[in-house]
């Protein structure tokens, strides 16, 4: 069987603010996903990281020791065959940070759930990103213990047992523990063998297309002579259908227009010029995996992440940009956070799609909350979406609606 192209699954990181989930990252893909300078400034993630890999496997060998996403056997040093396309988002988990995780969760299909054993069980992140889990239904969940190295053996066989009673009666209850050293490359081979063994998600191929777009680029160098400048790149994930190079597309809510009483967008209509799967190049894309687009837009509007946030279509097949939408709230069961009724007016920050926006409450009856949004966005009915709410002059994740 060919290998394909295109990433099988997106998993994504998610744990408490330095816990370790880039060293995992760069442990399974050899990539460190921390380019952005106030990233490496700060020495935490801040943008949505991400980083392809092939996890190959080795004929000669068995068990977990046999699963690699290097060029030789751990085991007998011969050559492993190339098994599966995999990519990974590195969301962060500082909780001023909580948005683009909840954007970033729209996209993945597995979890590499990171907990770091040297602090208690759980951190607040820890339980904050354990509730995105849940409202998301992900359950393809591998539970990551890491900086086991720094506790000792029995330090680390009481803290598993403080992370498998805080995930009793998640839909992750059953989740497999793996303590992991990633800076040595201890057990990396068993995550990457839980995951090959993964049941893949099953894609919908033959829908109008759609695609979110969780990066965006200018991808010329400083000082390109006018006539050699290259069109903006998007990048994202298939949500479904197929794009084909050569696609005439509409990108929505679009680019930022001139400032008046109230920010206006316009979609941009575009052409598919290439697509590439890592350093592949496609011809056609369908869901699964990351993918970059290169386009016919002014590169200028494509800069540091510039689209984030908007989905791509067929031309005249997305839904319209709407400034307001009703949600049907389900509040979540929080012993941490203050009760307090939604008012009017109360501000929201709302995670959909990959974008996260604000949300200002209009009108409230039970469990329906009617909400004008700062910013439009292109969605639909019966689209989840995470909530957070300012309580005691933090920013929670409180809940979730369904648009209706």
């Amino acid at each position: 069987m060919e290998l394909s192209k295109q990433s099988v699954l997106n998993i994504g990181t998610l744990g408490h603010i330095d816990h370790g989930k880039t060293s995992l990252t760069r442990a399974i893909t050899h990539t460190w996903t921390d380019r952005h300078s106030e990233s490496i400034k700060r020495n935490m993630t801040i943008k949505l990281g991400y980083a392809d890999a092939v996890i190959k496997k080795c004929d000669k060998c068995e068990g977990p020791g046999s699963y690699t996403t290097g060029d030789k056997c751990e085991g007998c040093e011969g050559t492993p065959k190339p098994l599966m396309h995999i990519s990974l988002l590195d969301a962060p988990g500082h909780e001023t940070l909580m948005a683009t995780a909840i954007a970033g969760s729209s996209v993945i299909d597995a979890i590499l759930f990171v907990i770091a054993a040297n602090e208690p069980c759980p951190m607040q992140q820890t339980k904050e990103h354990l509730m995105i889990i849940n409202i998301l239904g992900l359950k393809n969940v591998i539970i990551v213990q890491t900086k086991v190295d720094i506790v000792g053996k029995e330090a680390a066989k009481a803290h598993e047992k403080q992370i498998r009673n805080f995930v009793k009666g998640s839909i992750i209850e059953n989740a497999p523990i793996v303590p992991v050293m990633p800076n040595l490359g201890i057990n990396v081979n068993t995550i990457l063998e839980m995951i090959a063994n993964m049941p893949k998600p099953v894609r919908d191929t033959a829908s109008d297309p759609l695609m979110y777009v969780v990066r965006s680029f200018d991808v010329n160098k400083p000082g390109v002579e006018a006539d050699r400048i290259a069109g903006g790149v998007i990048g994202g994930a298939i949500i479904k259908g197929t794009f084909k190079k050569g696609d005439k597309v509409e990108i929505r809510p679009g680019i930022k227009m001139a400032k008046s009483k109230k920010d206006t967008y316009e979609a941009i209509t575009t052409v598919i010029e290439e697509m590439n799967a890592g350093s592949e190049k496609l011809e056609q894309a369908v869901p699964g995996g990351l993918i970059g687009i290169s386009t016919e837009i002014d590169p200028t509007f494509t800069k540091a992440d510039g689209l984030v946030g908007n989905v791509v279509g067929l031309v005249g097949k997305l839904p319209p940009s709407v400034s307001s939408i009703t949600i049907k709230y389900t509040k979540l069961k929080r012993d941490d956070v203050p009760e307090q009724g939604i008012g009017e007016n109360e501000p929201m920050i709302l995670g959909m799609g990959t974008t996260t926006t604000l949300g200002y409450v209009k009108k409230v009856k039970k469990d329906t909350v009617e909400l004008e949004l700062k910013h439009p966005v292109c969605t639909s009915k019966d689209v989840k979406i995470a909530v957070m709410r300012n309580l005691a002059k933090r920013w929670r994740l409180t809940g979730y609606g369904i648009i209706s």
